[in-house]
């Protein structure tokens, strides 16, 4: 039955799109034919997670560890919440597992959030406002987090250097975010657009924490120019 109802929901998922494509440009035809195609646009359907994007923290999560039932968790970018499903999963924010201790989830976006338990959302709120970092403190039951997640990436113009650029100044004042949120020993993954200023980034997250390594999902398309750093043990810099 469970089988069923899953395949039931992806057929009627696929039915909607191919609906979709009529009157639909070119360009827009092959973005939804790939979608179709797609297993991890499959997988999410019947696993009920927002979008594909789960995946790949889920791979990340079963490699690193990076989520421990308990963590306080923080998502940057956060709408429209699948990370931050893997994330209440992970770290037991919605008390599912009684005997296990109960985490805390935030997620942070300039988009709305619908709803999800277990998650503390805040919508409409901007990740490098000092502001909202003000807030995610309030929520933080220590005033720490174990680790920032961010998914986050810009409005594509369609120009690769320029996009690449603005996700790189993001994922720059997520380093700003963590000197507030962040507890000692702390981790960091943050998706990044490869380019010439990838290295600033990786020298940047070098200065603060004791490992950065560079990570490709298997859920992270092959002709995608997205990569994840992974940064651990995090060190407040040390102020002059």
């Amino acid at each position: 039955m469970w089988c069923f109802s899953q395949q039931r929901r992806f057929i009627h998922s696929s039915l909607c799109l191919l609906k979709k494509m009529k009157g639909k440009t070119p360009a827009e035809q092959r973005w939804l034919q790939r979608q179709l195609r797609d297993p991890y646009v499959k997988a999410s359907h019947a696993l009920n997670f927002r979008c594909r994007s789960a995946f790949k923290l889920l791979e990340i999560d079963d490699k690193f560890r990076v989520l421990q039932p308990g963590y306080s968790v923080v998502d940057c970018g956060a709408a429209p919440g699948a990370w931050s499903q893997v994330a209440v999963q992970r770290v037991n924010s919605a008390g599912t597992d009684s005997e296990l201790p109960r985490g805390t989830v935030v997620g942070i976006d300039l988009l709305h959030i619908p709803p999800l338990d277990g998650a503390h959302f805040l919508s409409n709120h901007d990740v490098a406002d000092p502001a909202t970092h003000a807030k995610v403190l309030e929520l933080l039951p220590s005033g720490q987090a174990h680790i920032i997640l961010s998914d986050m990436a810009p409005n594509a113009s369609g120009f690769r250097d320029m996009d690449h650029e603005k996700l790189i100044t993001l994922c720059l004042t997520l380093i700003d975010l963590a000197g507030k949120i962040l507890q000692p020993g702390g981790s960091l993954v943050c998706k990044y657009w490869d380019g010439i200023l990838t290295q600033k980034l990786q020298q940047k997250l070098s200065s603060v924490f004791g490992s950065v390594r560079t990570l490709k999902p298997n859920a992270s398309r092959k002709d995608s120019a997205e990569k994840y750093f992974l940064a651990r043990m995090y060190r407040k810099p040390i102020k002059s």
